[in-house]
């Protein structure tokens, strides 16, 4: 397409950052096809635009770092995209993501695979089974591999 950037797969854990984002209520659907996120910490605000152009094709924009300095679909994309009803959302494992503060433990300890640990333990202490968020982990991940995200930076206008 001219000139927009297919979105590779994020890391795992956006799919968490996302879901518990929703939970956190740290979304503002402006209309249908855009919508603003704030970040974990409160002190940034991203923009998301969707645009769908047929069955699994969509242009996108998002002023996240991992969307665009990064490449990958970020969790705002992701967030998003559930909200839309294009992707599930997991009330269980929603509520197990809600109220986590990602950026801190992102920056503590710089390896997203020590945060999923972290983040997966406090889900099986309040309930909700590592198995369970792997499967819906796994879910999304197979629902975006099969959908082709193009990052369009006019959309940002």
């Amino acid at each position: 397409m001219n000139g927009e950037k297919l979105l590779r797969l994020p890391p795992r854990i956006k799919v968490l950052e996302a879901i518990g984002s929703i939970g956190d209520g740290r979304i503002t659907v402006v209309n249908d096809r855009e919508a603003r996120v704030l970040s974990s910490l409160g002190d940034r605000e991203y923009r998301v635009v969707i645009e769908r152009l047929d069955s699994s094709k969509y242009r996108v924009y998002s002023s996240d770092n991992g969307t665009i300095y990064r490449g990958y679909i970020g969790y705002p994309i992701i967030a998003f995209l559930m909200l839309k009803g294009v992707i599930p959302i997991d009330r269980d494992v929603m509520k197990a993501m809600t109220g986590i503060p990602w950026k801190e433990l992102n920056e503590k300890y710089k390896k997203y695979s020590i945060v999923e640990r972290i983040v997966m333990d406090r889900a099986e202490r309040i309930g909700v089974p590592r198995n369970i968020v792997n499967d819906y982990i796994n879910i999304v991940m197979k629902k975006l591999r099969v959908m082709k995200l193009f990052f369009d930076e006019k959309l940002s206008k």
